[in-house]
């Protein structure tokens, strides 16, 4: 099957600057940042780890296996890149009162920073977000990237799903697109990737339909916004200058849907958008109402914060925190066309 995930359209326009993104693993380190700290007390053990060169779900199995348990007992917040140096948590359920000592813990690439029992299960999803450190090599056109930074920092960018949602080539897709044909998966957790990748793909048609039409960055009739504090939404038929005056100051975002059963909340204008798109990949959207899939809403934009930059030479430290379910790569294609030597390297 050919790729279904189709070049994206660019807010600013394809960035001039071209660069090296993870010319080795250590150029691309992530920090999870959880919203509570272990109680140190209860049934679950918080293991805080870094590792490199090794994916989330590899680390799942090999501490169920150390603790001699089954696997769903394993938990996360989060699913990290294993072409990065990352820390993230892990929990583990383990009822009673025995101390562990996991000096002896040996997992390829894992070092375990601290761990401590806490009374609650570490969720999925269960995170404040991440912080990037990216190091960009052989940077060309320094000044025009430094513009482009500025610009990305002060007006956000498109919140695509990052292409790591999608699997090598787009096979995700493809993959959904046969299971919504009728082909079985057992594996629970690859049927929900292959759901995931799916309804993301269709966000992202949205979203880029919307930039296509230049109803990016203003409001249309019929949009649904989302409060910043609550992550609440509400419908807006009209738009007064109240509607303005809050989306500059950031206190709310335009949305586009995550896709599923259930009625749209955009009406008008916004709605003919998501239902033109939606008809273009029926099978999609579909199946994903099909397999129990709800109606749901995402922020259209995407605004970093504790953003940094760092020039020695053409090579450029970028760092900034993002919000959970939110990708690094999206950021960095507006700010320069990058190649991925990491994806380069598994293509050779």
């Amino acid at each position: 099957m050919t790729n279904p995930v189709v070049e994206l359209p660019y807010l600013y326009g394809k960035p001039s600057s071209q660069g090296d993104l993870r010319s080795t693993v250590e150029d691309f380190l992530v920090f999870e940042r959880l919203p509570f700290t272990p109680s140190g007390e209860g049934e679950h053990l918080i293991i805080h780890i870094r590792k490199i060169g090794a994916n989330t779900l590899f680390v799942a199995r090999q501490l169920a296996k150390y603790f001699k348990v089954k696997e769903a007992l394993v938990s996360y917040a989060g699913l990290k890149d294993r072409n990065a140096v990352t820390e993230q948590s892990f929990g583990v359920h383990l009822p009673g009162k025995t101390e562990y000592d996991l000096s002896d813990l040996d997992i390829e690439g894992v070092e375990v920073l601290s761990y401590q029992r806490h009374n609650k299960k570490l969720k999925n999803g269960a995170l404040i977000g991440n912080y990037f450190q990216l190091t960009l090599r052989n940077v060309t056109d320094i000044n025009a990237f430094k513009e482009r930074f500025a610009q990305v920092v002060e007006q956000g960018v498109p919140n695509y799903f990052g292409e790591q949602r999608f699997g090598i080539d787009g096979n995700n897709i493809n993959a959904a697109r046969e299971l919504f044909a009728g082909k079985k998966v057992k594996d629970k957790k690859k049927r929900g990737f292959y759901l995931s990748a799916a309804r993301s793909y269709l966000y992202n048609a949205i979203v880029a339909e919307r930039i296509a039409l230049q109803k990016f960055l203003q409001p249309i009739k019929g949009d649904v916004f989302m409060l910043e504090g609550s992550r609440s939404v509400f419908q807006a038929d009209e738009l007064d200058d109240e509607i303005y005056r809050r989306l500059a100051e950031k206190d709310i975002d335009i949305t586009a849907p995550l896709w599923g059963a259930g009625e749209s909340l955009a009406t008008q204008q916004t709605l003919a958008i998501e239902q033109s798109i939606a008809a273009q990949h029926e099978d999609i959207a579909t199946g994903l109402g099909r397999f129990g899939l709800k109606q749901e809403r995402r922020k259209l934009s995407l605004q970093v914060s504790e953003a940094r930059l760092q020039i020695e030479a053409d090579i450029a430290v970028v760092s900034f925190f993002l919000p959970a379910g939110c990708f690094a790569t999206t950021i960095l294609r507006e700010l320069l066309d990058y190649q991925d030597m990491a994806s380069a390297s598994h293509h050779d």
